[in-house]
């Protein structure tokens, strides 16, 4: 029996996941791809940047192939949605030549991909690879995993290191389960930064993984599917801080805060804003769209560390209110807080 090719898109916050599906979907080479999307917080942010890619049928729901899970991280809603979701996909994999699904930045990749273990689901798909998507200026400068040659002297120092952060396990178990590494934004960092993330990179993969750069999310489809890993039956060779758990546990202290706001902005001064609410609170994680004053573009805004980026992606259509949503993921983030920060009240 045909068994569907699964990719698994995982990564850290703000490391290009969606823009890399998103290219994928606009040059997927006459391939129908499904597309999974898993997100942190209520509002569909990355759900409706894929869906803008024109490449779907947004006005028939029955036939979209893409589907949002919003009830948090995949791994701990697997038996809730991840189930009759995927039921609902294989039923149509006549149709389909692969899934992609992408995770949200705090998920750990190993126990979505147990799941392809059940006999409903293994029987009719199987897990083609794993792809992780770094973010190579974030790293550089430390903005994820704190600064990279501290990290590198600590760990030199103390190879049985016990005290990590929980998101340094997950970046780590995100390396571990990887069949291929994808480093992205390498344009943004000199040759000696990329050289010395690339080489601690290579002391935290599995022999034989690749490390390949892209730039904007643009890299043919040809390297990032048909790896043919059948990963859910090469688990043990993917070692991760959680093997040993029945369940994990997630930092109770990391949140999602969703703004809906009718206001109107100026892109440079909501930006200078949320630069400086970064500065003052530990947010991992920015993204959203903007209704900036006096344009009929609606603006994708995203941010992570101290560096945000922009861009327009479609007019607003004359069906949909002009809103400006954006979600804040980080540590013990109050609604009211941000808030006030953003309309600087």
């Amino acid at each position: 029996m045909f068994k569907i090719p699964v990719t698994v898109i995982t990564g850290f916050l703000g490391a290009g996941k969606t823009t890399l599906i998103r290219n994928l979907l606009q040059n997927n080479q006459g391939r129908k791809i499904a597309v999974l999307v898993n997100e942190f917080g209520e509002v569909g942010i990355d759900g409706d940047l894929l869906k803008s890619c024109q490449v779907c049928d947004e006005e028939d729901n029955e036939k979209t192939n893409i589907v949002e899970l919003t009830n948090g991280c995949l791994c701990c809603t697997v038996q809730e949605e991840f189930y009759p979701v995927m039921q609902e996909l294989l039923q149509r994999r006549d149709n389909l030549d692969c899934l992609l699904i992408e995770t949200s930045g705090l998920a750990l990749p190993k126990p979505l991909i147990q799941a392809f273990k059940w006999p409903e689901i293994r029987n009719s798909a199987t897990v083609d690879g794993v792809i992780t998507v770094v973010d190579c200026d974030a790293l550089a400068k430390g903005n994820l995993v704190g600064n990279l040659d501290a990290l590198l002297a600590q760990r030199d120092s103390d190879p049985n290191l016990e005290h990590e952060t929980p998101i340094e396990e997950l970046f780590e178990d995100q390396l571990a389960c990887a069949d291929l590494i994808l480093l992205t934004k390498t344009d943004l960092v000199d040759s000696n930064e990329l050289e010395k993330v690339m080489t601690w990179l290579k002391t935290e993969i599995r022999s034989g993984v690749k490390i390949v750069t892209c730039k904007n999310g643009e890299i043919s489809p040809d390297l990032l599917l048909g790896f043919n890993a059948k990963v859910e039956d090469n688990l043990a060779s993917r070692p991760s801080h959680h093997d040993q758990e029945e369940d994990h546990d997630h930092d109770d202290d990391i949140n999602s805060i969703q703004l809906t706001l009718d206001d109107s902005f100026d892109p440079n001064l909501l930006r200078e804003r949320l630069e400086k609410l970064v500065q003052n609170q530990e947010i991992y994680r920015v993204k959203g769209f903007v209704n900036v004053t006096n344009k009929p573009m609606r603006m994708v805004m995203q941010g992570v560390g101290s560096r945000f980026d922009s861009f327009y992606d479609r007019k607003w259509s004359q069906n949909e209110l002009r809103q400006t949503r954006l979600v804040f993921i980080g540590r013990e983030l109050q609604e009211a807080n941000i808030k006030q920060a953003i309309l600087n009240n």
